[in-house]
């Protein structure tokens, strides 16, 4: 028999698990790798052999670029099974309940696929793991992993949910609110750096204090927006704060906006000082000349969020919105809250404005990041020493 780690497990053994307490034995992880993992936890339940497994929380907690492992233990009965004939495998499981194949391994063979070849591999922390460390974190890795072993007789699986630091923003195009259906909204999101949100994403976005009155797509399919402060053009003053949820929506005939994530940035978000503002145009190239690209709203959230990026000055970004990051509110900088501001869409051609660049990080030969180079003199804003959520 064999059973491995599942995150979370319920199990009828509560009583065999106080009545045995001094047969648990916790595996302790590095302390290098702590962050963002759990112990795992295996308890000896009675004398018939049997093995429970257990993982807490259940979630790991990385962001993009990093590594993180997924956690997953297995026990063999009898315990000289043979480790050669033991598959694991690890696929993505999306909302719409369809399997995405990520790694598999049988015994000293193994193979990574897709948008996984070349980032994942086994940790091999021991004979009964079948751990899988993910390098180089994408926005495309979050959500659910099942983890499947496999020997001669049985087979049992698990599951662990990847989740990311990063931030929630609310987007809509040019051409106006409520534009966007399921596909055109994960396209705007992509095209700023960013993915479609979780429904989980946005209420924790919320509890941080994203308050905004217009619906929009979520990867799942569904429409909803967060509201902090109620009013009456909000849905009504007398119903309660939380996320409005208008169920799930035809994705391809019903438009609404977007709620987009995105995480930690490969690069840096600057404005560019110069000694006039400049059109759209003129923004690009000022941009090109210092080494860079115009910023897109993913970067600009994410400079914001996780950078403290604060700038009580309007720029355009890529799409042609005027925006600016504030991390400490001040009267002359739109408000008494933090937030990226936002402008809208103005003449590309004739309305001025300064601009936020964007400066991707070097890699080295094995791919790993270098330190940024100076940026000219005076085109690098520093970013303020405290932030608050959405």
């Amino acid at each position: 028999m064999m059973v491995f780690t599942k995150a979370p497990v319920l199990t009828t053994g509560i009583a065999a698990f106080t009545c045995l307490l001094a047969t648990l034995s916790v595996t302790s992880l590095p302390a290098d790798l702590e962050k963002g993992r759990r112990r795992v936890v295996h308890v000896l339940e009675d004398e018939t052999g049997a093995v429970i497994v257990q993982t807490a929380p259940g979630k790991v907690v990385s962001h993009r670029g990093g590594s993180i492992t997924l956690p997953c233990r297995f026990h063999h009965e009898p315990e000289n099974s043979d480790p050669d004939h033991v598959r694991i495998k690890w696929t993505k499981v999306t909302d719409a309940l369809q399997f995405v194949d990520v790694f598999v391994a049988l015994g000293r063979q193994q193979r990574a696929f897709g948008g996984y070849l070349g980032r994942v591999s086994l940790e091999q922390a021991g004979p009964e793991d079948a751990s899988v460390v993910i390098h180089n974190v994408t926005l495309d890795d979050y959500g659910r992993y099942e983890c499947e072993v496999t020997n001669d007789m049985e087979d049992d699986t698990g599951f662990v949910n990847l989740d990311l630091e990063g931030v929630v923003f609310p987007y809509y195009t040019p051409v106006g609110r409520y534009k966007l259906n399921y596909q055109q909204a994960e396209e705007a999101c992509r095209g700023q750096d960013a993915i479609l949100a979780s429904h989980s994403q946005l209420h924790k976005a919320w509890l941080e204090g994203l308050d905004w009155c217009n619906a929009g797509w979520l990867e799942d399919g569904s429409v909803q927006y967060p509201i902090s402060h109620p009013r009456d053009e909000c849905g009504r003053k007398d119903t309660p704060a939380g996320v409005r949820n208008y169920g799930y929506r035809h994705k391809e005939d019903e438009r609404y906006d977007a709620f987009c994530f995105t995480s930690n940035l490969n690069g840096k978000v600057y404005f560019l000082k110069r000694f006039k503002k400049v059109n759209y145009a003129e923004a690009v190239k000022a941009c090109l000349r210092d080494g860079s690209s115009v910023a897109k709203v993913g970067h600009l959230y994410a400079a914001w969020k996780l950078q403290l990026l604060d700038r009580c000055e309007a720029g355009w970004l890529e799409d042609g919105s005027i925006r600016y990051p504030i991390v400490n509110p001040r009267a002359r900088c739109g408000g008494a809250q933090p937030g990226v501001r936002n402008l809208g869409f103005p003449d590309k051609k004739f309305r001025l404005y300064g601009v936020f660049c964007f400066r991707r990080n070097k890699v080295d030969a094995d791919g790993r990041p270098t330190r940024l180079p100076a940026l000219r003199n005076g085109s690098n804003d520093l970013p303020m020493n405290t932030t608050r959520s959405v």
